[in-house]
């Protein structure tokens, strides 16, 4: 099942949300973008001025990059110390920056795809029928702004 129909509003599709997301794109419109830096989730989209301040990420999307490169590395390191038994010294060059680099290109990815994946569920607020519905915090303001054409 990739939608989902909570209370009386639109179903959203999970799958295209979740990759819109995956690939730092507003998970209603797929245009706008959904980082404003590195990890920091935008207030709004630009684009279509779907709210974000509510997502609730916290811990996950670094579990989740944890789970996904440890799943790379791993096997990878097992296989080269089986095959070719190098030094230490050459496993610290070969995994220490290859799983620092695959974490830091995955972190934006699996947070973007929490945060589509909240937005489809409507999840912590992306429902505006929800208790958990939060208010426009003080200082952030609506900025919907049409994109150039």
């Amino acid at each position: 099942m990739t939608t989902r129909s909570i209370g009386t509003g639109r179903q959203r599709d999970v799958a295209s949300a979740m990759w819109r997301g995956a690939r730092g794109r507003c998970p209603k419109c797929g245009v706008g973008a959904l980082f404003t830096r590195y990890l920091k989730v935008a207030d709004h989209c630009p684009a279509c001025g779907e709210a974000f301040y509510h997502h609730r990420a916290d811990d996950a999307p670094p579990y989740m990059t944890i789970l996904i490169v440890g799943h790379i590395v791993v096997p990878l390191l097992v296989l080269v110390e089986e095959m070719y038994r190098p030094e230490v010294w050459i496993h610290l060059v070969i995994w220490m920056p290859l799983t620092l680099g695959l974490s830091l290109a995955l972190l934006p990815v699996t947070k973007g795809a929490l945060v589509g994946l909240q937005w489809a569920l409507r999840m912590h607020g992306f429902d505006p029928d929800s208790p958990e519905f939060e208010a426009l915090p003080p200082g952030a303001a609506v900025q919907k702004t049409p994109l150039a054409p």
